[in-house]
């Protein structure tokens, strides 16, 4: 059984383990977007995550415990300066996992892990289809008003057409008989 193993090992020590997401976080900090296998994107946004929302309060007790996590001077000066200021108003989930497919080699699940604030090309999709939508139950009777006499319009404005191309040829053969 399962009882109370949360933590993914990854197949190293806990020495090993710490280091390596201590980079890992820094690295995402300092690069805003990494690629890595998705079980230790997995294990890295558990360890990020409260990191980030430690560093929304900018005092030396929190960015003494970021630093006791990360071990990195620049990682700690970026988080405060700029991925702090980004994500002030959200409430959590800082980071994007998004799967790349199957590395050659071994056949593991790759991905790509972001910043959610720092992706300039979904900030501007997301941005842009801002129409404003009003929700209705069951279709006004003013839609199906409107859509029933468009459709005949449609088809007489097509039959004069296909009439006048249908005369012509009856003439000319009529022509042709005489």
């Amino acid at each position: 059984m399962r009882h109370g193993k949360k933590v993914n090992h990854l197949g190293r020590t806990s020495a090993h383990r710490k280091a390596m997401l201590s980079n890992m976080a820094s690295s995402l900090i300092l690069h805003k977007r990494i690629n890595t296998t998705l079980a230790k994107a997995k294990a890295l946004r558990g360890y990020v995550e409260p990191l980030i929302t430690r560093s929304k309060e900018d005092s030396t007790h929190s960015r003494r415990m970021v630093f006791s996590y990360l071990q990195n001077k620049e990682a700690v000066v970026a988080l405060f300066r700029e991925v702090s200021v980004k994500v002030a108003n959200r409430p959590g989930g800082y980071t994007r996992i998004l799967k790349t497919g199957n590395r050659l080699g071994d056949n593991a699940e790759m991905c790509m892990m972001e910043l959610v604030d720092f992706n300039e090309n979904m900030l501007a999709a997301k941005e842009a289809p801002k129409a404003k939508t009003t929700r209705r139950s069951r279709g006004a009777k003013d839609k199906t008003a409107v859509s029933k006499p468009e459709k005949p319009v449609a088809k007489t404005e097509e039959a004069p057409k296909v009439e006048n191309v249908s005369e012509e040829p009856a003439a000319e053969n009529t022509e042709n008989k005489e």
